[in-house]
């Protein structure tokens, strides 16, 4: 029976007419399209590049940036409910879409030159470009402040040097933002196509979690790229940062796909299955542990939500994403953790999903900024008071 939905407070009702139109048709789409091929892609590791172009056609890349540039212009509630679904069919899709929209396009749009706008958007809107964030290195996650990719100038031109690690559409990206310091060490971002003499884009293996995604190590030694390829909005920390925000606001939705998954799947497996006197969904603990699960992505849905409101009052910031990423994800994994308990050794079957999606949360919840780190600017807001540094 296909996917209807979890809403136990009619939250369908605070939706407009075409907000819900777009989640249905995601939500065909990702139950037609993706579930039956998802599996394989999971197994055996690789990125399901036959995907993008029919994401592409339904203008879920970009979907919520300018018209101008060949995007679809939505709201950021649909453009949520977008990543909701794409997230309860895979973490990795949801990454693909998060990491093309609003960790590439969206720092062009926001930060580039008329000509990056028009040569780069409309193709990756299309599909026919992938990008990639370059801002993580090997040995600076949570202070990306201390970053030692350097971009020095060079007459026209900026030569790069330096490593960035779990790089998400990392080898299948047609161009890179990396984020490096320059002379007057001021963070900007870069441009960096692939096959540029130098940029080499490896890929990541051997992963439990998030195995249908592509994740790179891009190592830049001596790359010379043009001073026209420097994003010329792009002035310190701040400017990755926004863009991060960007992406997080789309997890905050995607987590919730990824919980409707495991309770859906779970409900239904709790009234199949039947031990001793009745189905399993007639006994108490199984009840309390459903109840609970239904009770926390409710409330992830109410937090979204009005996440979303905001954003498209230009009023959301980025403490409030925050608190979205942080306790969307931290309750996402938790529903994945007791839906497999329900399933017993079956919730470890890939038939099930459920296992899937509670790898893929382990690192849903480490990155774009870790649960603690979240925690921490949070509390920095609430006290006065950095507990960073």
């Amino acid at each position: 029976m296909p996917f209807q939905g979890v809403d136990f407070l009619n939250l369908d009702d605070e939706l407009k007419p075409e907000e819900r139109m777009i989640r249905d048709g995601v939500r065909r789409w990702v139950e037609e399209q993706v579930l039956p091929i998802i599996v394989p892609h999971y197994e055996a590791g690789t990125f399901p590049k036959e995907l993008v172009a029919p994401m592409a056609g339904m203008g879920l890349l970009g979907a919520n940036l300018d018209p101008k540039y060949g995007c679809a212009g939505l709201n950021s509630i649909a453009y949520g409910l977008i990543n909701q679904e794409l997230e309860r069919g895979d973490s990795g899709l949801r990454s693909f879409v998060s990491v093309q929209s609003g960790l590439v396009m969206w720092p062009i749009a926001e930060y580039g030159s008329e000509e990056q706008k028009n040569r780069w958007l409309p193709r990756m809107a299309r599909g026919e470009a992938i990008g990639c964030f370059g801002l993580t290195e090997p040995d600076f996650g949570s202070n990306p402040e201390g970053m030692i990719t350097r971009a020095t100038k060079r007459g026209a031109e900026y030569i790069l040097n330096g490593a960035k690690m779990w790089i998400t559409n990392g080898t299948i990206a047609d161009v890179a933002l990396i984020w490096a310091k320059d002379d007057q060490e001021i963070i900007r971002g870069f441009l960096v196509e692939k096959g540029t003499a130098g940029f080499y884009q490896n890929k990541v293996t051997d992963k439990f979690s998030l195995r249908a995604s592509d994740t790179g190590e891009l190592v830049l030694q001596d790359v010379r790229i043009p001073e026209a390829n420097r994003l010329p909005g792009t002035v310190g920390i701040k400017s990755p940062l926004r863009c991060l925000n960007q992406a997080r606001y789309g997890i905050a939705w995607g987590a919730i796909g990824a919980a409707m998954a495991c309770y859906d799947r779970a409900l239904t497996y709790a009234k199949e299955r039947v031990q001793f006197t009745r189905p399993i969904a007639g006994y108490q603990l199984v009840q309390q542990k459903l109840v609970e699960m239904l009770t926390e992505i409710t409330k992830m849905q109410l937090l979204a939500l009005r996440l979303g409101r905001l954003k498209d009052q230009g009023r959301l910031s980025h403490v409030q994403i925050s608190m979205g990423k942080r306790n969307n994800v931290s309750h996402a994994l938790q529903i994945a953790r007791v839906a497999r308990e329900i399933l017993g050794a079956n919730g470890i079957m890939y038939e099930h999903q459920i296992a899937r999606h509670l790898c893929n949360l382990e690192s849903v919840y480490t990155y774009e900024g870790t649960h603690d780190i979240h925690t921490l600017i949070i509390g920095e807001e609430i006290t006065g008071l950095s507990a960073l540094t």
